[in-house]
């Protein structure tokens, strides 16, 4: 299974480190964010990894390479100034990422997750993707999905928990879609409402890196651990 690392966000709420360095290259304790997925990726048996850029997007390839140097390969998809979200920087790579079901990570998150345990998951025939829920952070309280009994993804639900920009896919999820800017949310909603996303609860560490704040908390937790 291939890998896709989302890194071409702009930001905004990381300014001014984001003015002059893209979000997922940004440090926390010794490593670029980025560097940490990249690693457990690895680790779990994703050597074949795309990552998509859009601002400050030629500094992917000065700093990371190929990916030799963290035993992967690496195959990069640019996006123009601006980006096309969640879903367009997909559709955009999908020509990278084969006709398999492939793994997406969000690379602003900070995780402890085993994605190992992705490594060999298959889809039910009729599901068109799985996604990793977390219990809801401050900033998102009231959660984006539920999970059914059945493992199924839902809207609707007592205790709705929040996706974690983790997840497997289906290229079929994406076809005939027109290769522009286009977030992943309502493609999420379809498939629900058709029964074709599953999900799973990941009760670990993971935090989304999305302000100075929290790249500050990281930084100070990373920082204890080493002690």
């Amino acid at each position: 299974m291939k890998a896709m690392i989302l890194a071409a966000g702009r930001g905004q709420r990381l300014r001014p480190l984001t003015d002059t360095t893209p979000k997922p290259l940004i440090h926390a304790g010794d490593k670029r964010l980025i560097e940490y997925l990249i690693e457990a990726l690895v680790s779990a048996g994703f050597s074949d990894i795309v990552i998509n850029y859009a601002h400050l997007g030629e500094q992917f390839p000065i700093v990371l390479g190929d990916g030799e140097k963290y035993g992967a390969t690496f195959h990069y998809s640019p996006e123009l100034d601006g980006g096309l979200e969640t879903a367009g920087g997909i559709i955009n790579a999908l020509p990278l990422l084969g006709n398999e079901p492939f793994l997406v990570v969000n690379g602003d998150i900070w995780t402890d997750f085993n994605f190992a345990s992705l490594k060999d998951f298959t889809l039910a025939q009729d599901t068109q993707c799985h996604l990793v829920l977390v219990n809801n952070p401050e900033h998102n309280t009231e959660g984006d999905f539920s999970l059914g009994q059945d493992g199924q993804v839902q809207h609707h639900g007592e205790d709705k928990l929040t996706f974690s920009g983790i997840g497997i896919y289906k290229p079929a999820m994406f076809t005939g879609l027109d290769n522009s800017k286009r977030p992943l949310k309502p493609l999420f909603d379809a498939a629900i409402q058709q029964n074709q996303v599953s999900g799973q609860i990941h009760h670990g560490q993971w935090s989304d890196i999305g302000t100075l704040e929290r790249l500050n908390e990281l930084t100070q937790q990373l920082e204890n651990e080493k002690l």
